[in-house]
């Protein structure tokens, strides 16, 4: 029994490491996008800079025209 407790914990602390680990980039990309930014550097520039995030709308709207 001390044996599949001893497993169990190391799957359970290596579980633990796997969801504490930070996402990659393509992750991060993504989640910006649902935040309303064209990218991770965009949403990092508005959250921790001056952007805002409205230059993401005026690039869209430049393209279009």
């Amino acid at each position: 029994m001390e044996k599949k407790r001893h497993a169990l914990r190391k799957l359970l602390e290596a579980v633990e490491h796997e969801l504490l680990r930070k996402p990659n980039h393509k992750t991060l990309d993504r989640l910006s996008l649902l935040a309303g930014y064209q990218d991770w550097e965009s949403f990092q520039e508005a959250l921790h800079g001056e952007g805002d995030g409205e230059e993401n709308y005026e690039v869209g709207e430049k393209q279009r025209k």
